[in-house]
């Protein structure tokens, strides 16, 4: 059975569209979320369909050219994740988390595609960006 990258990576190719990991599955690969959905969905500028592996099922979900912006870079994932946790549980423990788990190359990253997050999401991308004393 393939993985669930390796579809990706095959959808992308045969298709030629942007595919991005869409909220809880985002948070799941960053480690914020133990659970995994059984419906993995990810947002395309292709069209909508499902697509299905055995048991596995992918979702695509067409979406608009700027929710895809940040597509293929560490900063779609935690933006993406951020938005499954929702604003009032972003507690510190996570922006700590974040910090440990990103590099300095990702964290800087994340402060170039701040103009691309929710203004609630880019403040916290700055705490998770900034230095390790804060």
């Amino acid at each position: 059975m393939p993985t669930t990258d390796a579809i990706v990576k095959a959808l992308k190719g045969r298709d030629r569209i942007l595919l991005q990991p869409s909220e809880g599955y985002a948070a799941n690969l960053l480690g914020l979320s133990d659970q995994v959905p059984m419906k993995i969905v990810f947002l395309t500028d292709g069209p909508a369909r499902r697509v299905q592996f055995g048991k596995q099922v992918i979702l695509l979900k067409h979406t608009t050219p700027r929710a895809l912006a940040t597509a293929g870079r560490v900063s779609e994932l935690v933006i993406q994740a951020l938005r499954h946790i929702g604003q009032r549980h972003v507690a510190d423990a996570i922006v700590a988390r974040l910090k440990k788990r990103l590099s300095d190359d990702d964290r800087k990253q994340l402060l170039r595609d701040i103009r691309y997050a929710p203004a609630w999401i880019a403040a916290i991308l700055r705490r998770v960006a900034g230095p390790e004393g804060k």
